[in-house]
């Protein structure tokens, strides 16, 4: 089984990172490092079908669950991610159950849902069609985002779709909904968040959240809010992070040097 798949339905606290530059080099650092998933963002990013492929490959082997946030919610964009390697999907402005289903559908092998038969890389390339089409359905991971008020009003019928198994938020396009822009702790945001997390409780599903500066204190206040599927950081910040600390310890130094002179 798909380790995520397990740990979902086991409704254990699962840890993973988050892709944006689309490097297989970053792949493989994030996948050794240990982290159980790693998303790749085609969404808010210039990565396409063919560098995903790449990091797919880059991550085989390597422990962690290949998935992707795919850039919209449209069957062939969602069975071709699938097709080259994804194990699972973040789908994101899933606003109602209609949606919802959608998203299932695109994801799913008939007669559960629409996704195409095809030799391809996820069935090396036919070699392991049958076993591979035989499971697919049941280890394919599916999220959807709630993102919208909408989707905060709607989430008991969109966690209700057969074949979902958790929601991710979207704390900035929410905070937009909203009306209080970038304001993610916002008391209506706050309020929403704790909507969404007994929702997927009382469904029995999961709900997931993106902590994009990891520290001690945010990681456990977002365990302790309910949050199983937690996002640590991605490979921009990271870079970013350990960059400025980098130039930051030099500076110190130096200036150490220069006062002993």
């Amino acid at each position: 089984m798909n380790l995520l798949k397990e740990a979902l339905l086991e409704k254990r606290v699962t840890l993973g990172s988050w892709i944006q530059l689309g490097h297989p080099g970053i792949a493989e650092i994030l996948a050794n490092v240990g982290f159980e998933w790693i998303v790749v963002d085609c969404e808010h990013t210039d990565i396409d079908v063919a560098e995903f492929t790449s990091i797919a490959r880059a991550m085989h082997g390597r422990g962690a669950v290949p998935l992707v946030r795919v850039r919209e919610n449209d069957t062939l964009t969602i069975r071709q991610m699938l097709d080259v390697g994804a194990e699972g999907v973040i789908v994101p402005l899933v606003n109602n159950a209609e949606e919802a289903r959608n998203a299932v559908k695109a994801v799913k092998y008939p007669p559960e849902g629409i996704r195409g038969f095809a030799f391809s890389r996820a069935n090396d390339y036919g070699a392991q069609f049958s076993e591979y089409v035989s499971n697919a359905n049941k280890n394919t991971v599916v999220l959807v985002m709630i993102e919208s008020k909408e989707a905060v009003e709607n989430i008991d019928s969109i966690l209700a779709v057969d074949g979902i198994d958790g929601v991710f938020m979207g704390p900035y396009d929410l905070s937009g909904s909203y009306g209080v822009v970038g304001e993610t702790s916002h008391p209506l945001l706050l309020s929403a968040f704790k909507s969404v997390v007994k929702a997927a409780e009382k469904a029995g599903k999961t709900a997931g959240i993106h902590v994009v500066i990891p520290k001690k204190e945010t990681i456990i206040r977002a365990i302790n809010d309910g949050f199983k599927f937690i996002a640590l950081g991605m490979d921009d910040v990271y870079l970013d992070q350990g960059s400025r600390d980098a130039l930051k310890t030099a500076k110190e130094a130096l200036a150490k040097y220069e006062e002993k002179k």
